[in-house]
């Protein structure tokens, strides 16, 4: 079995990752933004952010990587 070259895994990971941020293109994640002591007790504020990803890098990475994949095969 003859390994792939570097620009064929390239473009197989371009497509995984274009493919997947177009399939979730939000996530939401916790940060901690104020932590507090007030004697034997303490608070922390913690933030939930939502990010969205816009279309074009998505779809730009398919076509990239598909265009690696494409030009490795010709």
């Amino acid at each position: 079995m003859a390994a792939r070259p570097a620009g064929a895994w390239l473009g197989l990971l371009l497509v995984a990752l274009g493919a997947a941020s177009l399939a979730w293109p939000e996530f939401s994640c916790t940060r901690d933004t104020h932590d507090a002591k007030l004697g034997p007790l303490e608070f922390t504020l913690k933030e939930k952010e939502t990010v969205r990803l816009p279309i074009w890098p998505g779809l730009l990475a398919v076509a990239v990587g598909a265009g690696l994949l494409w030009r490795r095969r010709g």
